[in-house]
């Protein structure tokens, strides 16, 4: 860890991470996220565990990262996750194993602990580890030693412990479920990372991110190019699955949108409920045309109407509008729904449904 003297040979405080570090790897200026990457460069230059909280899918892999990289440690970020390793094999995974330590073990393995010597260890999701292997991993933390499972020697190692968890471990600890000696060795610094719906002004900078670096993958690739619209549309959303729901979203706009330009309604309707696009290029229609152009009257002749009178039933008059309309529509195009929707700028789905709603019959199928 980076550390600098002063002249007469004092050992101060360490150097702070390098500014925009941490902004490297978690995207966003939000008010929430900014006081996550704060405590981060707080904490980052210590040796204090970490416990990063937060939901599935808010990046607390991101966090662990950060960390890490501020941190100033030349060895690896070494990760785990502690529910995706059945709990037989948890072990070895962690502590490594001696050949002929049981069946199939024909050969020694370095275990993750040992790897992330000099580095950081991130144990992620730590609420699933058995209440056996807890006990194991307190003694790690205390004495700085392991043994290879199925071995008799002790081997010194020096890590950064970062743990993640989207479980409420004080609740855990309450219920038997997890050590409360390990819960207090790994809970030195509490760090709660926020719902992406708590800081949605971040997310043209997270997209913008992810598509870098989807371009670094693939240079090749057409990138989808999201309007203002289409950036309010991804902002309204609630977002429960979180940073992670949000580059699924993206992976779509990349399959259905390539070199595209994405509006509001793409969001809506193709994105956030993976509906296929129609085919005739929707993504660069012309503007709606005025109504004057297209025999209606314009929106300020109302006003002569309501003169006459001293209320209106909005919601009916409206309702009369929309039904003399798609009746017009699919009687001038000869029942056809499709080429009526075509003609009202709706999809084929969503005039169906109006009809259904208005008890509208169809003339001829589509």
């Amino acid at each position: 860890m980076t550390s600098h003297f002063s002249p007469e040979g004092a050992v101060s405080r360490p150097l702070p991470p390098p500014a925009g570090l941490i902004d490297r790897v978690i995207p966003g200026e939000s008010l929430p996220i900014r006081r996550v990457k704060a405590l981060i460069a707080a904490v980052a230059v210590s040796d204090a565990p970490v416990l990063v909280h937060g939901s599935t899918g808010t990046g607390k892999e991101l966090a662990a990262e950060a960390l890490h990289r501020a941190s100033g440690r030349q060895g690896p970020l070494v990760a785990v996750n502690c529910a995706a390793i059945p709990a037989e094999l948890l072990e070895s995974e962690l502590f490594g194993h001696e050949k002929g330590a049981f069946t199939g073990a024909d050969r020694q393995r370095i275990g993750r602990i040992e790897m992330a010597s000099g580095g950081t260890l991130f144990l992620d999701e730590i609420g699933d580890m058995p209440l056996a292997l807890q006990a194991k991993l307190l003694r790690v933390l205390e004495s700085r030693r392991i043994s290879r499972v199925g071995g008799s020697a002790e081997i010194e190692v020096d890590f950064r412990l970062v743990t993640a968890t989207h479980r409420d471990l004080a609740r855990q600890v309450a219920a038997g479920g997890f050590r409360t000696d390990l819960f207090y060795r790994i809970n030195v610094f509490p760090l709660t990372l926020p719902d992406l719906r708590e800081r949605t002004s971040d997310i043209p900078l997270i997209l913008a991110r992810m598509i870098d670096d989807h371009q670094a993958r693939n240079p090749a690739a057409d990138v989808p190019h999201f309007d203002a619209g289409a950036l309010r549309a991804l902002s309204a959303h609630d977002w429960p699955g979180n940073v992670r729901e949000l580059r699924n979203v993206l992976a779509r706009a990349f399959v259905l949108f390539p070199g595209r330009m994405v509006a509001a309604r793409h969001v809506r309707e193709n994105l956030l409920q993976l509906a296929m696009p129609d085919p005739e290029g929707e993504g660069n229609l012309p503007p709606p045309p005025s109504p004057a152009t297209q025999g209606l009257p314009e929106p300020q002749h109302f006003q002569q109407a309501l003169s006459s009178r001293s209320d209106l039933d909005l919601r009916g008059y409206l309702r009369d509008i929309e039904v003399a309309l798609i009746e017009a529509a699919l009687a001038q195009r000869d029942g056809c729904v499709t080429r009526a929707a075509d003609a009202l700028r709706l999809r084929r789905t969503t005039l169906i449904e109006k009809m259904k709603k208005f008890g509208i019959l169809r003339g001829a199928e589509a």
